[in-house]
């Protein structure tokens, strides 16, 4: 409190793994542990003179505590659906109902790629669907069209490639 450097360097080398650990079990990212326990003692140094000599372990751990929750949150607000993968995104929002946000994206999903499969040319929504839908494999299609098994793979393919096309299309906008 009376600016005692070394005093300051001692606190920090008593409680820096204190301080890293809480961080860190919030964060769960070791990097930004780091940073958020420099921050945490950058605060206390800041707010020596606010403290009032009861119990500086938990002063110091309610700091740390502050710190990574403020950066969690202001971290999920940075979060986008298309940087993050859905899971990833469950996980560090647990306690958040995600159940109605992933209903609405899988319909979105389902009418953006129904829509794409009303575009494309008949002989491969034909193939696509029998082997999407209906489960079929190669040959069976083949058998079924009066066609080669090559050149069910190759409908397949070029299908796939018109559908994937068509559907980023569509999700741009």
């Amino acid at each position: 409190m009376a600016g005692d450097k070394d005093a300051f360097r001692a606190l920090v080398e008593e409680y820096k793994d204190l301080v890293y650990m809480i961080c860190f079990n919030v964060v769960r990212d070791c990097h930004e542990a780091e940073n958020l326990a420099q921050e945490t003692f950058f605060q206390v140094y800041k707010s020596l003179s606010s403290y009032q000599a009861r119990g500086f372990k938990t002063w110091i751990s309610k700091i740390a505590l502050h710190k990574a929750l403020d950066y969690k949150r202001s971290n999920a607000h940075r979060l986008n659906k298309a940087s993050i993968p859905l899971t990833e995104l469950e996980d560090k929002l647990k306690g958040e109902n995600l159940e109605v946000e992933n209903t609405l994206l899988e319909a979105e999903e389902k009418n953006l790629l129904a829509e794409c499969m009303n575009k494309l040319p008949l002989l491969y929504r034909d193939i696509l669907q029998k082997y999407y839908r209906e489960n079929k494999n190669c040959k069976q299609i083949a058998q079924e069209e009066n066609i080669s098994v090559r050149t069910v793979e190759t409908r397949l393919y070029r299908g796939k490639k018109i559908l994937r096309q068509c559907y980023e299309e569509l999700s741009k906008k």
